[in-house]
């Protein structure tokens, strides 16, 4: 151990004793346990813990005042000293589980400073803040509790992490909830999974997201919604809806990887939205009934499809396609051709909007953090403790998007020419 930790832990250790004389009782703690009659009785903001907190702080800032003055309490030799006690004022400090009200001594020329509560705030801050850093990375309560017992030689229980991450509810309320933009030129739909305990059982549990690319060609995730159980077209039609509701009046095109219901619910909320499948999803979904051998020249004959300049060459292609592997690969060309409507929808833009729709690999980079987050949680206890998780990650990987998307002047010039009249001017 080193000369700098020893020092450390020899200051904690002095720190503790002196705290130690202001402590409550023995009796005066089983004197508030007997009052108790709920759990809100030990925990709430007016609870047991709460008071017990308050009363020892408040002794200690006495005996803080004592060593400024240089005299006890009421003590003779305090007489003409040239400062004495003066009341007490009202003030609250913020703590993991609320505020609490506590009554602050003062002095009679206003030179008291209670250093005691500055260095309270400051640590009780710097932990918090650590908490929220640590579950925002996805550490498990467990490593979260090895994290806090190294760095600061405390033992906090689950309770508490859960208590100081609640601070976050209220901001995940408000990000979801916020208006959005009247008119998203592109949006991509996309989910990923997570498992989600309900009921004493262990799910997996769908988190469907919506990034907007908005008129200034900046990207904004613009909410999580956790699966309630509905079907795909009920669920995503909630979804659309509460884009709706949050201010959302039209949407040029929307970028989707295949999911189920999708088309029906969009077009219910904004019918004249145009569709694009993702064509890197549709590639790998038909390229799973293609056996090894023959897909170097399976791929070969549907990048003339893809690739093609125009519709009609790639609808072309996509005939020739079906004649040549159609008997074999029936349905890997069958899901071509069903799908074929929201597929080709990118052949109606020049190439630089071609780019940005034809996939949603935009998305997809997103997901990809987030899941980095998400993985190591064996199970949510909640839909509520995994939109804290999602909320605070999404803080994280956004702060860097700010630069909009490469030529967007011209992307946006080109858009105002295919959507004329919804175009705002």
């Amino acid at each position: 151990m080193t000369k700098q930790r020893q020092n450390s832990k020899t200051h904690k250790a002095e720190e503790a004793r002196g705290a130690a004389e202001y402590l409550p009782s023995v009796e005066e703690i089983q004197q508030e346990l007997s009052r108790a009659e709920s759990i809100d009785d030990f925990f709430g903001k007016e609870g047991i813990m709460a008071r017990l907190f308050a009363r020892t702080l408040e002794q200690m800032l006495e005996g803080e005042l004592t060593a400024k003055l240089g005299y006890e309490r009421y003590e003779a030799r305090g007489r003409n000293s040239g400062n004495s006690r003066n009341g007490k004022r009202s003030r609250k400090v913020q703590t993991s589980g609320g505020e609490v009200a506590i009554a602050v001594p003062r002095d009679r020329q206003g030179e008291y400073q209670p250093q005691l509560l500055e260095r309270y705030k400051g640590r009780s801050n710097e932990i918090e803040q650590k908490v929220i850093g640590l579950y925002a990375k996805g550490m498990t309560t467990r490593d979260i509790q090895a994290s806090l017992a190294d760095l600061y030689g405390l033992d906090i229980s689950a309770g508490t992490i859960s208590t100081i991450t609640e601070q976050v509810w209220p901001l995940v309320e408000e990000w979801q909830n916020r208006p959005l933009d009247k008119i998203y030129p592109i949006i991509y739909l996309d989910a990923i999974h997570i498992k989600l305990r309900q009921e004493g059982k262990v799910e997996n549990v769908a988190v469907y997201i919506v990034l907007g690319v908005d008129l200034a060609g900046h990207r904004d995730v613009l909410g999580h919604w956790v699966s309630d159980g509905a079907e795909g077209a009920n669920f995503w039609l909630s979804v659309i809806s509460d884009l709706h509701s949050r201010g959302v009046e039209d949407i040029f095109i929307a970028c989707v990887d295949g999911l189920a219901g999708f088309e029906e619910a969009i077009r219910a909320v904004f019918p004249r939205t145009q569709v694009q499948r993702c064509i890197i999803h549709q590639i790998r979904n038909s390229l799973k009934y293609v056996i090894w051998k023959d897909r170097k020249a399976f791929i070969q004959d549907l990048k003339r499809v893809y690739q093609a300049a125009t519709r009609d060459e790639a609808e072309n292609n996509l005939l020739k396609l079906g004649d040549a592997w159609g008997d074999k690969y029936a349905i890997a060309i069958r899901s071509w051709e069903n799908n074929w409507a929201a597929l080709s929808t990118y052949f109606d833009y020049p190439a630089q909007i071609r780019r940005l729709i034809y996939t949603t690999n935009a998305i997809e980079g997103y997901n990809r953090q987030l899941r980095k987050v998400t993985k190591n949680k064996a199970a949510f206890p909640s839909a509520r403790s995994a939109r804290k998780l999602l909320y605070l990650a999404n803080e994280r990987i956004t702060k860097k998007w700010t630069m909009p998307i490469s030529n967007w002047a011209m992307i946006l010039n080109q858009l105002a020419i295919r959507f004329e009249g919804r175009f705002p001017v």
